[in-house]
């Protein structure tokens, strides 16, 4: 039991999961329900894979998402800004980091999941600890500890990895090396070139979705859904999914975030998946407006003044954010959308309502929805806590965008065999776990290295109960027709035993679905029938039984100040922009709050 339990925690922390000690610590995690996006990128207690330049072996993690078809997307092209005024350079800081505070090896101190030597151990800025052991060749492993309690873990086998503890950060190298700092860091980096507190530069680029870091025209870095950590000469660069970026310089007494060497003015032009052209500038400190091109013409303006605002042309969409970044992406929409539940490409799930004549939004969290958010204008972007952007339409209609994921898809109806879908993972040995799932249409088991989180083997189901004997291990679901299927491995040779692992339980009042070919469900229920609190689309109506204290229809202060909206368009204007079938609606809102 213990062993399965320091598997889920260490399972848990690579994954990017909060682990609750932490909470306790006071770091910021996620905001409650769904938010108009107000650029400004939190960070948690997580310990993620990450490239570096020290090792070929490259690790990053499959995005759990169903399998769709990606939205068309081009890269966009990058044109140099026609002048370049100096920037005003910030002062350069010097973080409270100091030399890492080590303790001698104590004799007690021991590998928490088996293997490795103790080494020493590291005092953070903040008070936290790691503990540091060698595990073997270019493999170091460090335990995480805040206020006593296990936080998590960082697992250096081959590559580097890094830890951020709301901006203090813990960079581990597979030779043993280990720096940690706190500050350095610019949340939410926008496209651009930077400049590091030793003078060197660095240039962050957006392709296809992906964030990639350059330096001398080569790629360092790139960003896949985890945190990646590098070394530039002799900085040493944090690369987060958001595109943040994070950076120390060992031994120098003068610390610095890195400085984005643009100031107002012209910014870059974007060529969007769709032909058309987005021309950006920047305002002023969280305003930033791109002006649209289609053909050659200038079609409308979008004015991120402090919110993020959108552009819908046929289906083909263009969010701007007032930090300057943007995403575009054609698809991923469900258009005049009814109200019900709907998960999107990364199993978030959301809630459509109307009400007097309005549509909000709202996030469902444990069955529980967490305030409802309703729309003011033609529309407007909302961003979730567990990643994925939304635009919502005045129609009710629903486009979603999930940055980074090389999965996507329109926003899908919640079903009955979502909600009593329910999953858990288990080490099973040799550095894999078990992603176990259970369903009514029965059970799934999903091979993970438990470093990468990459897919290992073959998924197991009911058509396919087991792995061929080419695998090399043995691992197969045993009465994958029943109610309580199991999962036996064996991932060692000899005499060695295997284990049995049970798969979760469904909620009470769910059942097996029949089986094709069959009138009747499978043998085997999980308690009577009973309401599930779910809500499901039922032909455009939906009965929504919550469970425990949901405030529905409460209005929470997630609504864009929007006072005030305009339609920008030139020439004829906009009725002879829709009549030549360009389609772009744009919105500048005014947020009269943020203009003190």
């Amino acid at each position: 039991m213990r062993t399965a339990l320091r598997t889920a925690i260490a399972t848990a922390v690579v994954a990017g999961v909060a682990i609750t000690p932490a909470l306790a610590a006071g770091a910021a995690f996620a905001a409650d329900g769904p938010v108009a996006v107000k650029p400004a990128a939190a960070t948690s207690v997580t310990a993620t894979q990450a490239g570096t330049g020290e090792a070929a072996k490259a690790k990053a993690p499959t995005a759990k998402a169903p399998a769709t078809t990606a939205p068309k997307t081009e890269a966009p092209k990058t044109e140099a800004p026609t002048t370049a005024p100096a920037a005003k350079v910030p002062a350069a800081t010097t973080p409270a980091t100091g030399i890492p505070k080590t303790e001698a090896p104590e004799a007690d101190a021991a590998a928490g999941e088996g293997t490795g030597t103790y080494i020493r151990t590291m005092t953070l800025p903040n008070g936290a600890k790691a503990k540091i052991f060698k595990v073997g060749s270019l493999h170091f492993r460090a335990e995480l500890y805040k206020q006593g309690q296990r936080v998590g873990t960082l697992d250096a086998d081959g590559i580097a990895v890094a830890g951020n503890d709301d901006g203090t950060f813990l960079a581990l190298f597979p030779n043993g090396d280990a720096h940690t700092w706190r500050g350095n860091h610019v949340p939410g980096a926008r496209p651009g070139t930077y400049e590091l507190a030793n003078g060197s530069r660095v240039e962050l680029v957006v392709q296809l979705g992906r964030k990639y870091l350059k330096a001398g025209g080569q790629v360092i870095a790139a960003v896949n859904g985890a945190r990646q950590v590098t070394r530039y000469g002799n900085a040493v660069i944090v690369m987060e999914p958001d595109g943040g970026l994070a950076a120390y310089i060992p031994g120098s007494a003068t610390q610095a975030a890195p400085r984005l060497l643009v100031t107002t003015g012209y910014v870059r032009t974007v060529k969007l998946a769709n032909g058309a052209e987005a021309k950006i500038f920047k305002v002023a400190d969280g305003h930033h407006r791109a002006e649209l091109y289609q053909q050659g013409k200038r079609v409308g303006t979008l004015d991120a003044d402090h919110w993020s605002v959108a552009a819908n042309n046929n289906g083909a969409f263009f969010v701007l954010n007032s930090d300057g970044t943007s995403y575009d992406w054609v698809g991923n929409y469900l258009p005049g959308a009814k109200p019900g539940q709907y998960k999107l490409a990364n199993g978030i799930r959301l809630e459509l309502v109307k009400k007097d004549g309005r549509y909000g939004i709202q996030e469902i969290r444990l069955g529980v929805g967490t305030g409802v958010s309703y729309l003011k204008g033609d529309r407007q972007v909302f961003q979730f806590t567990g990643g994925g952007l939304v635009v919502l339409e005045r129609d009710g209609g629903l486009a979603a965008y999930i940055p980074g994921a090389a999965k996507q898809s329109a926003p899908m109806p919640y079903t009955r065999d979502d909600a009593c879908t329910i999953h858990t993972e288990v080490g099973i040995g040799a550095g894999t776990k078990a992603e176990l799932t259970m369903s009514p249409n029965g059970p799934t088991a999903t091979l993970r290295d438990i470093g990468s989180d990459k897919q290992v083997y073959t998924t197991l189901d009911r058509k396919h109960p087991s792995l061929p004997k080419s695998a090399g291990i043995i691992a197969r679901i045993d009465n994958p027709f029943s109610a309580t299927p199991t999962l036996y491995t064996k991932v060692e040779g000899g005499t060695a035993k295997g284990a049995t692992h049970a798969f979760p339980k469904m909620l009470k009042g769910c059942t097996l679905n029949p089986v094709k070919g069959t009138s009747t469900p499978v043998t085997g229920t999980n308690g009577t029938h009973g309401n599930t609190g779910v809500t499901v689309n039922t032909g455009g109506q939906t009965s929504v039984v919550p469970r425990g204290g949901v405030a529905a229809g409460a209005e929470l202060g997630t609504e864009s100040p929007a006072n005030s909206t305009a339609l920008y368009a030139t020439g004829a204007g906009a009725a002879s922009l829709a009549a030549a079938g360009l389609g772009f609606m744009v919105l500048r809102r005014r947020a009269a709050d943020s203009r003190a």
